[in-house]
């Protein structure tokens, strides 16, 4: 759990350096800087499913992971709770962005194969390489993503703390379902939804309840052995 507590601290640090370094960015500039940060998610995105997967179980993924998210109203039970904790610690003037903060550095860093294989590793193995490496990279994130959208990005440190310390407390039951294959498509799926976040940073008025969705990267773990055995049937 080493690495995934120097994770956590990273993205605490990050953040608040962000948070200090917003009060002295101009207000004028926020707007062109979270459009700038949604051109970054849409080319982070469009890297992670640029090697491509299997459309089918993509497909798949997206659309019984939206049924259940919007079954169990995950965007509307996170809005009020992201209320209350923006009433209770953002005290800043102006508008504020604590949900899209946590929801931007969440999805960017819980999403990707370095996640899984990396918590993988060091439960399996004990190699630390790949989480720390992504520990010095959700360090200079939170950095930039605080700064623009606020304390929000903190929080950001509690999803990663369990699903990075979920895998690797559980890696010896994880490892047999999480092949590559499957690890593959998850990483489609998230990359997926880190493009419809940077559309919502981008576009005016386009707010897609990527909330909802979040149950569609973990449906993979399903999906591809039921789809490998339907396939095989043929």
């Amino acid at each position: 759990m080493t690495a995934v507590i120097a994770d956590v601290i990273a993205i605490i640090i990050g953040g608040a350096l962000g948070v200090l370094a917003k009060k002295v960015i101009p207000e004028s500039w926020n707007d062109i800087i979270m459009k700038g940060l949604g051109l970054a998610d849409i080319y982070i995105g469009v890297m992670g499913f640029i090697d491509g997967g299997n459309t089918m179980i993509i497909i798949i993924s997206i659309v019984f992971g939206a049924m259940i998210g919007e079954s169990l109203k995950i965007e509307q039970r996170f809005d009020r709770l992201a209320e209350k904790a923006e009433k209770k610690f953002d005290r800043s003037s102006g508008k504020s962005s604590f949900a899209q903060g946590f929801i931007t550095a969440s999805l960017t860093m819980c999403v990707g194969a370095m996640v899984v294989v990396g918590s993988l590793n060091a439960g399996l193995k004990g190699d630390l390489d790949l989480l720390l490496t992504k520990t010095v990279l959700d360090g200079f994130g939170a950095i930039l993503f605080a700064a623009s959208m606020g304390i929000g990005v903190i929080f950001a440190a509690v999803p990663v703390l369990l699903i990075e310390g979920g895998i690797v407390l559980l890696a010896g039951v994880l490892a047999p379902l999480l092949t590559t294959e499957v690890v593959a498509e998850m990483t489609c799926v998230g990359s997926l939804l880190i493009v419809g976040l940077g559309l919502n940073l981008m576009i005016d008025g386009c707010r897609l309840k990527l909330m909802n969705y979040m149950p569609a990267m973990f449906m993979p773990v399903l999906v591809c052995p039921l789809y490998y055995w339907a396939a095989g049937l043929r």
